[in-house]
Parts: C-alpha cells; structure tokens; sequence
C-alpha cells in the first residue's frame, strides 16, 4: 500500500479517532443527534483537517519549536473561521444546528494531535492525506452514530421516515444519555471485529502516529523522532562504570578551581 493509501486506511480504521482513539468526543456526543448533523459536523472538520495539516507541514521549518502550538493555533482558527463564514453563507441551517461546535473546532484534540504528532514531522503530500483520512474517519463515526440515533429516536434517516407506522420512537436515544449508549455499542461491534480478525490471524494492531510505535506503551522521554532522530536515539547512553578503587569526583568544568577547604588551625602561635 502507498503511502497516501496507507494514511487514508490508517485514519479510517485503524486510528479511527472516535472508535479506537476516543478522541473528540464532545461535538461527537453532542452533535449527534441526527445524521445530517453528524455528516456536517464531519465533513467540516475534515476539511479544517486536512488543510491545518498540509500549511503545518509546509511551514514545519519555520515555526520554531517553542511556539509551535499557538501557531498550530493561529492555523487552524484562520480555516475555521473561513468555513464558519462559508456555512453562514451556504449552509445557514446546518450552521445552526452545530452552533459553538464549529467554533471550537480551533480546540478539537484530533486536529491539534495531528498536528503535533504527524504534520509536523512529515512531508506536506502525506501529511494531507493524513488529514483526510483522520476526518473520513471522525465523519464516518459521527454519522454511524446520527443514523442510529436517529433512526431509533424518531424513525427517520437523513429526514427520510423509514421505520413502519407502528413503531414507537425511543425518544431517550435522541437526548444526551441515547449518545453514550450507541458510542458504546458501535465501540464494542468494532471491538469484536477486531478480536475475530486477529483469531483469523490477521494484523489488527494500531499502528502509530507518525512513528510507527505505540506512544501509550512507549517509555522513551523527550521522543526525538520529530527531530529526524530515532528512538533508540532519543534514550540517554547509560553512564560507563568507573573501575575500582577510581576516583568518584565529578569530573570538573573547564574554568572553574575547586576551593582548597582544608581546616586551618588558628591557635599556632605566628613566629
């Protein structure tokens, strides 16, 4: 798989971030409560993905290192404020379904982990794709979840009824508790997808963001691999052992002179 196919297979399911990374889960379990706002609220943040990613990338020379996140900031509050005013003038009534969550895309965790753990230490080519394929992912959850919601809250899909005369709306499934009970259900069908492919003997492993390691079980501090650095590069070398009977002094900085602080004795008569 190419690398652009790879990052596109790799946002939609194996680091789908609300199904496996459980990220974002604020406009998830808030916006939700139809499909077409679950496709809206997805597609913008896609979009706002996959453009953060690409100019972060591009400009990942330049931005010096301290001030890497209010950068990332100030890149990704420019394209949301873009699409606000674009849905404001196209998509008024979607614009106001979502309300304050198209505003606080600018905080999303997905998009700012993206930026920090991909963007910036990949090429601009990959590091779009990754955004495409993270939000793909972030779209297709966030519509599994509006299309069940809706279909047992209110019998309907896309606005379209579809359930018989005689069924009775679950109207819990379209207020705040029914988010949690579908996010819950949809996690674990996931899951055991997951475990019958791996009984089957196939690779269901997560793969990592932008390492290609698993950054929950990694215990190498400060990873230098945004620096072009590998991993076992990032560890200190342990310090030799000195042989015995060596002095155990530190060794002394160049320019410094260690005071002489043996005791004098004072009651000698001076001669």
């Amino acid at each position: 798989m190419n690398r652009a196919g790879e990052r596109l297979y790799n946002g939609l399911v194996k680091e789908n971030p609300t199904f496996v990374m459980m990220l974002g889960m604020c406009p998830t379990l808030a916006v939700t409560t139809s499909a077409m706002n679950g496709l809206g609220m997805g597609l913008t943040t896609t979009a706002v993905l996959a453009m953060s990613n690409l100019f972060i990338s591009a400009l990942r020379k330049i931005i010096p290192e301290r001030v890497r996140i209010p950068a990332f900031i100030v890149i990704i509050a420019s394209f949301v404020t873009i699409v606000q005013l674009l849905l404001q003038a196209y998509l008024n009534d979607l614009n106001k379904a979502l309300g304050v969550y198209i505003p606080l895309i600018v905080v999303n965790c997905i998009i700012l982990g993206r930026a920090e753990s991909f963007a910036y230490s990949n090429p601009p080519i990959a590091s779009l794709f990754d955004g495409i394929g993270m939000g793909l992912g972030f779209t297709v959850a966030l519509t599994c979840i509006g299309i069940v919601r809706e279909l047992l809250g209110a019998g309907e899909i896309f606005g379209v009824h579809v359930m018989p005369d005689s069924f009775t709306p679950i109207g819990i499934f379209v207020l705040a508790p029914g988010a949690f009970f579908v996010l819950a259900g949809l996690t674990a069908l996931q899951n055991y997808v997951k475990i019958i492919g791996a009984r089957k003997g196939k690779d269901m492993s997560r793969i990592g963001s932008g390492c290609s390691q698993d950054c929950m079980n990694c215990d190498v501090k400060g990873c230098g691999k945004r620096k072009g650095k590998s991993l076992d590069e990032g560890k200190k070398p342990p310090k030799p052992e000195k042989a015995a009977g060596e002095d155990k002094k530190e060794e002394q900085e160049p320019g410094m002179e260690i005071p002489d602080l043996r005791i004098i004795d004072l009651t000698k008569d001076k001669k």
